[in-house]
């Protein structure tokens, strides 16, 4: 098995083509798919990058499932993707919501199938997914990395599609009567990143992930004895069990906004606090003022 790194070019869907996921009848080419798939992997004859990612597991295995969330149960309506490029890197920057990241995984999903370029978006994710081995593996097979500057730095000068939430816990840990309301970007560290690489900043708005688990409490002390961030107490968990682990199927809209360019800037800004933060709330501000209008263009969260 060779650790070369796959870039998103001729391997971006995993089997060498640019001709993107089989359409949901071809059974056929699916079947086909799986069986050489099965041979690569019974040979060895398949590549990871360094940072772990799997362009074949993730196109054959990784990608079908998530699509099956995406387009049946939430229905994903994904917009504004001319604005995504067809090549070369960029930094996704979008909000953060709904207890589990699922919004993340719909986003990657989104991006890989209805993208023109079929895209593999490589995903920062925190460090506590890569506390967990099994998780850890899993997330680095699929094109996820831990949240680190010298990571997406790495990604960036490789000319990867990168996807940052900055709002990290406090988004999809909030409380659901402030759904729909950005936390604190952090310290704009994903600014400084993108002056730092020289590459735009894609502002991105997700509609719909703050309803999948609406989240009524927090009971701190079981998140406390597990060392986790928060444990949700929403309206069917922990009191359904297993069922209420269930997303709800709430109506989704992804919308890109136009880049935010960094090629006015020299490298040197991102040690400049004031330019860096001024050009993370910018972006925030996108993102707000896209999720406002998606909010009401929506209507109710179901049905």
């Amino acid at each position: 098995m060779s650790d070369r790194a796959v870039s998103d070019g001729a391997r971006s869907n995993g089997a060498g083509s640019d001709s993107g996921p089989p359409g949901p009848g071809s059974w056929r080419l699916r079947l086909a798919d799986l069986a050489e798939f099965a041979r690569q992997r019974l040979a060895g004859d398949y590549e990871v990058d360094e940072f772990g990612f799997d362009p074949a597991l993730n196109a054959t295995v990784f990608m079908p499932a998530a699509l099956s969330l995406y387009r049946n149960w939430f229905r994903v309506r994904m917009r504004g993707l001319e604005h995504v490029p067809d090549t070369g890197a960029a930094l996704l920057v979008a909000n953060h919501s709904g207890v589990l990241p699922l919004d993340a995984i719909m986003l990657q999903a989104g991006v890989y199938a209805d993208h023109p370029a079929h895209r593999n978006l490589r995903l920062l994710g925190a460090d506590l997914v890569y506390e967990l081995p099994v998780l850890a593996s899993l997330a680095r097979r699929s094109g996820h990395t831990r949240a680190a500057p010298a990571c997406a730095d790495q990604l960036l000068a490789a000319g990867e599609l990168v996807g940052v939430f900055p709002e990290g816990f406090k988004g999809i840990g909030k409380p659901f009567r402030e759904r729909y309301q950005l936390q604190r970007f952090g310290r704009g560290g994903f600014a400084r990143t993108a002056i730092g690489a020289q590459v735009a900043m894609v502002p991105c708005a997700i509609v719909g992930a703050e309803e999948i688990y609406p989240m009524i409490g927090n009971a701190s002390r079981a998140a406390r004895l597990l060392r986790l961030p928060y444990f949700p107490i929403t309206p069917l968990f922990p009191w359904l069990g297993p069922i209420g682990a269930v997303p709800l199927p709430s109506n989704w809209i992804i919308e890109f906004c136009p880049p935010v360019p960094t090629d006015g800037y020299s490298p040197a800004d991102a040690d400049d606090e004031a330019v860096v933060g001024e050009l993370a709330d910018r972006v925030r501000d996108t993102i707000q003022d896209k999720i406002d209008e998606l909010v009401a263009e929506r209507g109710p969260a179901f049905g």
